[in-house]
């Protein structure tokens, strides 16, 4: 994408007279720019931090242990937390944390 550099609107591509070259020109004023070469950039991808919906590691520190069993590594022991994530009428989700010092995988029910 580019921009005018007189009105800051975006840049529209069309054809010159002769139908083979390019340009940019502006829809609201007489800016007028000929494409001589392919313009390229490159944006790198910033990735925004994502907040942890349900409290980060301090939000386990005070939960229960059940007997389930963990599908990662079929440890028979569980940290738990219920909390209601729909409406009122539907039930509330469980989840589930491995006790395994080896494990820690999370996983939901519900």
């Amino acid at each position: 994408m580019e921009f005018c550099p007189n009105c800051a609107n975006l840049l529209l591509v069309e054809s010159a007279s002769r139908g083979r070259e390019l340009r940019f020109f502006c829809p609201t004023c007489p800016y007028i720019f000929p494409i001589k070469h392919t313009i390229v950039r490159k944006a790198p991808l910033v990735r925004k931090e994502v907040d942890d919906v349900l409290g980060g590691e301090k939000a386990w520190k005070n939960v229960d242990r059940t007997r389930v069993t963990c599908p990662k590594c079929s440890h028979g022991l569980a940290y738990f937390m219920q909390i209601q994530i729909r409406s009122a009428d539907e039930p509330m989700t469980t989840f589930y944390k491995c006790s395994s010092k080896n494990c820690s995988f999370q996983w939901r029910e519900g």
